[in-house]
Formats: C-alpha cells, sequence, structure tokens
C-alpha cells in the first residue's frame, strides 16, 4: 500500500475541528467552577460538603468511566458513543444551567461527568482511525491536545466574561449550541467503527474498574483538601483492592474490558507512565500559580486568568516543534527534550520570591508549557499507535485514565507538600501579639492569612501578610523542585526503558500498518480488517 492512499484527505481535517470541540467544552467544564462558584454559592446557597461535591461530582464520574466508555466504543461504534454522550452533555447542561438545589446541580454535574466520559475516548480513537499516516496522525492528535488543554485555561476567562453580563447558569448554556453542532455534522463528517468480533460486554469488569477509580481519586482529593483521614485511607484501600479483583477478572475473562497484554510492551506502559508523570507536575503545580496570583499579587479572578493565557498560546510551539522533530530524531528523543525543557521551567520558578512579580512567572510557566505540550502531543500518539486499532478506544481511555490520576496525585503530593512546609514556617513565624485561633487560621492556608490580616490593625495585618506571603513562596519554591525531580525523573525513564524501541523515522509497529477500505460516506479512509468500517 502506497504512502499516497493512507493520508487523510480534507473530509478528515474537517471532522478533526469537530472532534476537537467536545474536547474543549469537556475540559473547560472542569475548570469554569472556579469562578463561577461565588455568584452560584450566593443562589444556591450549597453547605461547604456540598460545594466540594458540585466542584468535584463531575471530574469523579469523568474519571471513573473513562475505561468503561472507552471500550464501549470499540464494542458498539465509537461515533454512537460519541454523539450519545453529546446529546447527554447537552441536556445534562440544561439541567445544570436551571438548578434549583445545590442537590439538583450536583446531579446534573454528575449526569455531565458520565456523558464527557464518553467524548474524550471517543474523539481519539476516532482520530486513531481517520488518520493512518503517521506524521498526519501526531499532528492530528497535537490538534486535539492543544483543544483538550486550551478548554481548561479560557474556561475561567470565558466563565468570567459570561458572569460580567449574565447568571451563573448561562457557563452551563454555551455547551448547547456546540453539542448540537456535533450532532449533525458527526454524521455527515465521521465515519462509524467497532471491533466486528467484539464478544460480551464484561459488565462485571467495568464495575470493578469505576469502583477502583472512584474510590483512589476520592482519596486523592480527600487527602488533598483535608490532610490525612481514615475515610481517605479506607477509600484507597478499597480503590486498590478493586483495582486487583479487576486486574484478575481481566486475566481469566474471554472478553475483557482491558488487554493486559498491552502493558508487557514498553512502548505502550512506559508512555503511560510518562503522561501521567508530566501531568502530575503540571496540574499538581497549578495549585500555586493561582493563589500566587490572586493572594500574593492581588489579581481578581478574571484578570489571573488572563496573565494565564499566553502559557496555552506558546503550547501550540511546543506541539508543532514535537510534531516535527519527531520523525526526524525519533519520539522518545522528543519526549526526553521537552521533559528537560519543562524541568528548567520548574527551575525558574524555583528561583521566585515574593517581590518577582507576574512576568517571571509566566514566563517560567510559559518554558513548561511548550516542554509539556510537546511532551503530551506525542505520548498520545505513541500510545495510540502500540494498541491495535480494534483497542483504540480502550487505549485512548488508559490514557486519559493516566493523566487523571497523575493530576489527582499531583495535586495531593504537592499540595500535602506544601501546606506541610507553609504551616511549619507560619508557626515558626508568626508575628506576636495575634489570639490563638488568629494564629491557627493564618498557619491554616494563605486564605486564612489573608482574611485574618484584614481584621487586624494596618501594621499587624501588613506584618502577618508579609510573613505570610514568604511562606507561601517559599512552599511555592519546593513544590517547584519536586517538579524538576519528577520531570527529570521521567526524562531518565525514557532513556533507560524506551530509547531504542523505536529508531527515528521507522514504523510504529504492526498496528500502524493498515489494510485500505471505505469508511463512511464513500470516504477514501483506511482501516485494518480487524475493525469495522460502518455506515
Amino acid at each position: 500500500m502506497t504512502q499516497g492512499n493512507k493520508r487523510a484527505n480534507t473530509r478528515q481535517w474537517i471532522g478533526l475541528a469537530v472532534l476537537v470541540l467536545p474536547c474543549v467544552l469537556a475540559s473547560m467544564d472542569m475548570s469554569v467552577m472556579f469562578v463561577t462558584l461565588p455568584s452560584l454559592s450566593a443562589d444556591l446557597r450549597p453547605s461547604s460538603s456540598q460545594v466540594l461535591w458540585i466542584m468535584d461530582s463531575y471530574g469523579f464520574l469523568l474519571a471513573g468511566l473513562l475505561i468503561t466508555m472507552g471500550t464501549l466504543g470499540d464494542r458498539i461504534g465509537r461515533r454512537r458513543v460519541l454523539l450519545a454522550g453529546a446529546a447527554a452533555f447537552g441536556l445534562a447542561s440544561v439541567l445544570a444551567a436551571y438548578s434549583t438545589s445545590p442537590e439538583m446541580l450536583i446531579a446534573t454535574r454528575a449526569l455531565m461527568g458520565v456523558a464527557g466520559a464518553s467524548l474524550a475516548p471517543s474523539t481519539l480513537s476516532l482520530i486513531r482511525n481517520m488518520f493512518l499516516d503517521e506524521r498526519q496522525r501526531a499532528t492530528a492528535v497535537g490538534v486535539w491536545t492543544a483543544g483538550f488543554a486550551g478548554g481548561a485555561v479560557i474556561g475561567p476567562i470565558i466563565g468570567g466574561l459570561l458572569l460580567e453580563h449574565f447568571w451563573w447558569g448561562s457557563v452551563f448554556l454555551i455547551n448547547v449550541p456546540v453539542m448540537l453542532l456535533l450532532l449533525v455534522l458527526g454524521p455527515l463528517l465521521l465515519p462509524e467503527y467497532r471491533d466486528p468480533e467484539p464478544g460480551r460486554f464484561d459488565l462485571p469488569g467495568a464495575l470493578l474498574s469505576l469502583a477502583a477509580v472512584l474510590a483512589v481519586i476520592y482519596s486523592l482529593k480527600t487527602t488533598a483538601a483535608h490532610g490525612f483521614s481514615w475515610t481517605g485511607a479506607l477509600c484507597a484501600a478499597a480503590g486498590l483492592g478493586a483495582a486487583a479483583l479487576f486486574v484478575r477478572r481481566q486475566r481469566t475473562a474471554a472478553q475483557p474490558v482491558i488487554d493486559l497484554a498491552l502493558f508487557r510492551t514498553s512502548r505502550f506502559s512506559v508512555p503511560l507512565l510518562i503522561d501521567a508523570l508530566a501531568t502530575f507536575a503540571m496540574v499538581g503545580f497549578s495549585l500555586f500559580n493561582w493563589q500566587f496570583m490572586q493572594l500574593v499579587l492581588g489579581m481578581g479572578p478574571l484578570e489571573s486568568a488572563l496573565w494565564s493565557l499566553p502559557t496555552f498560546l506558546v503550547m501550540p510551539v511546543g506541539i508543532a516543534l514535537a510534531t516535527a522533530m519527531a520523525p526526524r530524531i525519533g519520539k522518545p528523543n522528543v519526549m526526553t527534550a521537552g521533559l528537560a525543557i519543562a524541568a528548567v521551567g520548574y527551575i525558574a520558578v524555583a528561583l521566585i520570591r515574593t517581590d518577582s512579580g507576574i512576568v517571571h512567572l509566566v514566563s517560567a510557566l510559559a518554558v513548561v508549557s511548550i516542554g509539556i505540550g510537546g511532551v503530551s502531543a506525542v505520548v498520545t500518539e505513541v500510545i495510540l499507535s502500540a494498541a491495535p486499532p480494534e483497542r483504540a478506544g480502550a487505549a485512548s481511555a488508559l490514557a486519559e485514565t493516566s493523566a487523571e490520576f497523575g493530576g489527582a496525585l499531583g495535586i495531593a503530593v504537592l499540595g500535602s507538600i506544601g501546606t506541610a512546609v507553609y504551616r511549619s514556617q507560619m508557626e515558626s513565624q508568626t508575628p506576636a501579639g495575634l489570639t490563638a485561633g488568629q494564629r491557627a487560621a493564618a498557619a491554616e492556608t494563605l486564605g486564612g492569612a489573608t482574611d485574618t490580616a484584614a481584621t487586624l490593625p494596618h501594621q499587624a495585618a501588613e506584618a502577618l501578610r508579609k510573613v505570610a506571603y514568604d511562606a507561601f513562596s517559599h512552599e511555592m519554591r519546593i513544590a517547584a523542585v519536586v517538579a524538576v525531580v519528577v520531570t527529570a525523573g521521567g526524562a531518565m525513564l525514557i532513556t533507560t526503558l524506551l530509547r531504542g524501541a523505536e529508531r527515528p523515522g521507522s514504523a510504529p509497529g504492526p498496528a500502524a500498518e493498515p489494510e485500505h477500505t471505505t469508511g463512511h460516506g464513500g470516504q477514501d479512509n483506511a482501516e485494518q480488517p480487524a475493525t469495522k468500517p460502518m455506515a
């Protein structure tokens, strides 16, 4: 088969634009709540525990169902699952916008998470089938990566703009026209693919995977928010137990949810680990970015969101460089270079002081973004290429799940380390003259310190703010050092375990050599015999 027969045409590239839209929204809906929460809370009056569930129910269900939805797409059709998820996402968004109680909003956010779990693996697995030329697929995955990352960045900005003119429900209603557009254009532009011999769906295995992911991520997030608790420990133990049962079942099931043989090759397992490590550093460190801008530098939510734009705008630079260099020097070398660049950015962050200013922070994070952007695009494409095409949905879901775990673990670990550093410095340096309650509040969080300072006379308030800002800057520097170690360690893992697995310009392996067939609507698209294109 000639290279020209594998190259995507205009129809596929327009289809890619359609596929990126739901990814932007699914990512955006996780970050938009940061600026929406104050207005929402003033209207619905949720309790503190309800606030946490409003924030987390979406992410929990999305993370827990990624594997199930990815495997389901392999079996019944990836486009079918995508369109069904889009319809459900749009409906749930309307219900969330017009929620009349905290309980209703929690339920509708959970429904949005269930629907959102069908979007990312379906879009990524369709890209695997639509772009058979390796270089074109790398470019397509890079566009997908930029869309997913961009959604998280523009979420607070769009939310802030909408809240300037409309009520809090408007941040959910913007999902509806995009999902309607996907429902109209999807059947016209996107091919349908599924495994022609899927077998029975392993429902017990799917439930075990859901229980494992939900319990472990819940434990990580509660530990990050509240420190160690027996509830969090029990959830972690239950999640690990469910994971052990899940693995045992996958080894014996006739039609497993996940083919564990995928993990036996370093070309699949190592990129999954690298994806988790990169997300660990980037998501975990985002805890400190926003607090530094809003509490130390005194910015509002919209202003800080606008200052975060450069970190997104430079990400396509990293993606483009990685995509261009991968065929020349090999994907392992590109991933190593990306992690090294990110480590340099975190080193620059580790030099920040209270008076460093916003330009120092944004410049350093832009370097991080270039490096992580390149890594994310290449690592995702490597994971997809390493899996057989009939398992593309499951492989996509595993890539997304590894990123979810990495992000949750990053928040938990970096958050816990930062909190310990901050408390230790505040307990030893808090100015005299404060009551026991004021000292405890100031030592708990930077927000508690600024709130306490607002109640004090000017001189005492300034003294407390200076100590708190210095303590937070120290906390931030320590977290940056940990991020340096994680990213540099990831680069060493690639050098040790992955280098040599792929030569520059070599084919990605058996999974990347498809046979030519005709896809949906008669388009000249290719697919392997194991995966059936359907009208």
